[in-house]
């Protein structure tokens, strides 16, 4: 197996025991960078020489005893809106070219401290609004779409071209793109992880998380993330998490919330096979299947895109109205859409949120996660406008793409995404886990027994 090819948890094993060094390492993601950057444009800039000045920094520290934890000398590609001091931060889009951050962001400040290594920010939908990541190819077949916006960090991670990334979710941005690559993606708890240095899309229903190969990668990551900062408003004193246990094989006690709508209406037939034989799986591990009815179900597009338009216009008002022209047309029209709504669909989708929050707060009560589709298909066709259902209805892609995970978003609970079957094609399907507030060690837990335990999936190459 070649370095590029080893998930974080390996890499970190072999490094901790000298088999492997993070020079070794870093240099065999710059030549996986190199082979397959044509192919599937997952960075937006890559920086090579800094990366190999960093692994050898990292590799005399290890060297010399001063490890400094799992994260040392691993390579880390990190989403385009994301801060480091002296890095362009363009977020996709020609109204920030030429833009260098001043400072680190927080999340790259703590990776970088706990001794990660920057191979090059990767590529996302402009201002992460938008669900394909158009400029990036999907890595198990490049002329699908990549999904969004943090498609470039999934598409990293999936063809060796980082060991773990960073990506932000708005709307399912690091789920999707998660899903569509065959990744593990997950979105923590509204405040967890600071947001202070990231371009924001709209800053109530953005997060900040990790995209890994791995469940158990994500658990090495998020310790790191998480942690009050003053910086960030909606940041917050976490309750201590409680460390994901071994994986073990055993689940006996979940209660694991199966909806009986919602999540799974509109959904490809195969998507829906792959999903409820993962659940059963889970149930065969001990878990206790609960059919539950989704809060509000009806509510949730109309609230996400309430708070989200405006929030999103605002954000962009200086510079939608100073060049409009450098935007693309996807997303000039939305952000213009966002100066005709009125602010009393804004508040009514803040009250909505509100009930939303407190309906799946008691649904949470009775069960300990829910278990659901993380989008309705796999990847389409790159260009593709609307996925039409069986029963001829037709949705958009990015309405499609972005249905299941929003709930998560607008609750602000946690929601983990992970593998669980290729369709025909040998496209990938992902299930998402959600759960309480800071829960993220039990939704850790589960992934990772379901994970360790499933039969290996026989998806398509990466490309």
């Amino acid at each position: 197996m070649r370095p590029y090819e080893l998930t974080l948890t390996a890499a970190a094993e072999a490094i901790g025991s000298r088999h492997l060094s993070p020079v070794e390492l870093v240099d065999s993601v710059l030549g996986r960078i190199e082979e397959v950057q044509p192919r599937l444009n997952a960075y937006a800039a890559v920086i090579a020489g800094q990366a190999r000045v960093a692994a050898r920094e990292a590799a005399d520290e290890i060297a010399s005893g001063r490890r400094r934890g799992p994260l040392h000398g691993i390579p880390l590609g990190l989403k385009d809106l994301i801060d480091v001091a002296g890095t362009a931060t363009a977020a996709g889009s020609r109204v920030r070219a030429g833009h260098l951050a001043r400072r680190d962001s927080t999340v790259a400040a703590r990776l970088l401290a706990a001794g990660a290594v920057l191979v090059g920010k990767t590529h996302t939908h402009e201002f992460a609004y938008g669900l394909t990541t158009p400029q990036t190819g999907n890595a198990r077949d490049p002329g699908r779409v990549a999904g969004g916006s943090s498609g470039g960090s999934a598409v990293a991670v999936a063809a060796g071209a980082a060991t773990f990334a960073l990506g932000t979710d708005t709307g399912g941005s690091i789920r999707v793109p998660a899903a569509l690559n065959g990744v593990v993606g997950l979105k923590p708890t509204y405040g967890l992880v600071p947001r202070t240095g990231v371009t924001s899309l709209s800053w109530s229903l953005d997060h900040v998380g990790p995209v890994t190969r791995t469940v158990a990668d994500a658990a090495l990551v998020l310790p790191v993330l998480g942690g009050y900062d003053p910086g960030d408003p909606a940041s917050v004193t976490a309750p201590r998490a409680e460390e994901p246990a071994a994986a073990g094989t055993d689940l006996t006690g979940l209660r694991v919330g199966v909806p009986v709508d919602y999540f799974f209406d509109h959904v490809d037939p195969e998507v829906e096979a792959a999903v409820r034989q993962a659940i059963g799986r889970l149930q065969e591990l001990g878990a206790h299947l609960v059919d539950v009815e989704t809060p509000m179900a009806h509510h949730v597009r109309a609230a996400h895109w309430g708070l989200m338009v405006p929030e999103a216009t605002a954000y962009h008002e200086h510079t939608l109205r100073a060049v409009p022209e450098l935007y693309q047309a996807d997303v000039r029209v939305l952000l213009e859409a966002g100066e005709l709504m009125p602010a009393g669909d804004y508040l009514r989708a803040q009250r909505a949120r509100t009930l939303m929050r407190q309906a799946w707060a008691r649904l949470l009560d009775e069960v300990d996660v829910v278990a659901a589709p993380t989008v309705p298909a796999t990847a389409v066709p790159a260009g593709s406008d609307t996925v039409t259902w069986p029963d001829g209805t037709v949705e958009t892609v990015s309405d499609a793409y972005v249905r299941l995970c929003a709930p998560a978003n607008l609750t602000g609970l946690p929601s983990l995404t992970l593998p669980v079957g290729p369709d025909s094609a040998g496209l990938p399907i992902g299930m998402q886990l959600t759960g309480r507030p800071f829960a993220e060690g039990l939704l850790l837990r589960a992934g990772r027994v379901y994970e360790e335990t499933r039969p290996a999936l026989e998806a398509a190459p990466v490309a």
